[in-house]
Order: structure tokens, then sequence, then C-alpha cells
């Protein structure tokens, strides 16, 4: 069972870069190989390509909805989000990430299926700011994040080894 932990946004746009920071942290925990951990900038088809290959994936972004306390920590599966186009999951310039899952299965692409994709998000207002630093709300919750993460990877598999 492959399986990819994606942490997205850009390390250098404060609070965007929370997926970054959560995936460096679960990456310096982990010591299974068949986890495999991995950032990405990017959204849409460019993001769907990043998953070809893997049978479930992890995906850590920052969102903003101004809908939850900055710093709010959610998990949940990718197709139980009303819409991705708050985060990285979609693109201005392209199309949603469940839309570029489903152009990709056409073409035959081997893709997680629907329910063995999993979002961790971070609740983030300070996307835009050039900073290489998280906002105190947003660095507070990545231990939380990190844990999230392990958890949704030991539950997928009982022989998951941590470090702590």
């Amino acid at each position: 069972m492959k399986v990819l932990v994606l942490g997205l946004g850009n390390p250098l746009l404060g609070d965007d870069g929370v997926g970054w920071r959560v995936v460096e942290q679960v990456m310096a925990r982990n010591t299974n190989p068949d986890v495999e951990m991995d950032f990405h900038s990017g959204g849409g088809l460019s993001l769907m390509e990043r998953l070809i290959g893997y049978d479930r994936a992890i995906i850590v972004d920052a969102l903003n909805t101004a809908r939850q306390p900055q710093g709010t920590v959610s998990s949940s599966r990718l197709e139980d989000l009303p819409t991705c186009a708050q985060s990285h999951l979609a693109s201005a310039h392209e199309t949603t990430l469940q839309t570029a899952l489903q152009v990709g299965r056409t073409i035959g692409a081997t893709l997680p299926q629907p329910g063995d994709i999993r979002i961790v998000a971070i609740e983030a207002q300070n996307v835009y700011d050039f900073s290489e630093d998280l906002s105190l709300a947003v660095a507070n919750a990545v231990p939380k994040a990190v844990e999230q993460v392990i958890s949704q990877l030991i539950n997928w598999s009982t022989s998951f080894p941590i470090t702590n």
C-alpha cells in the first residue's frame, strides 16, 4: 500500500507554508518505507499528477474559510469538503482537485480512490504575507495537525512505525 503525505503551500508566504511545516515534523517521525513525504506548491491538475501511483494520500494545507478561528485544525475526506476553492486544492487558473481526479481516472491514471484521500487543514488568514514565519495561532496548531496525520496513518496501517 503506497501512501503519500503531501504538504501544500508556499513556505515564503507566511501561514500558507503550514502544510510544509506539518509534513516536515511528520517526516522526522516516519520510519515506514511505504509512506512517502513530499511538498507541493500547485493545485488542480498538477496536484492530481503528483498523486499518480499512490493508493492513499493525506494532503495538508492552509485553508481560509473565515468560518473557523485562525489555527483551527480539521480533518476530512476530500469528497466531504463542500468546496476546495479556498486552498491549493483548487486554482483560479484551472480546476478543483476533485475535477482533476475525475479527469485523471478517465484517462486511466492510477490514483487513490475517493475515500482514500484525507485533507488535514489549518484555518489561516495570513496566506499572502511575504514571510517565512507562521502566525502564532497557526504555529500553535502545527502539533495538533501532526498528530492528526499520524493518527490517520496508524488507522490505515496498524504497523505504522513512528519515533518520538
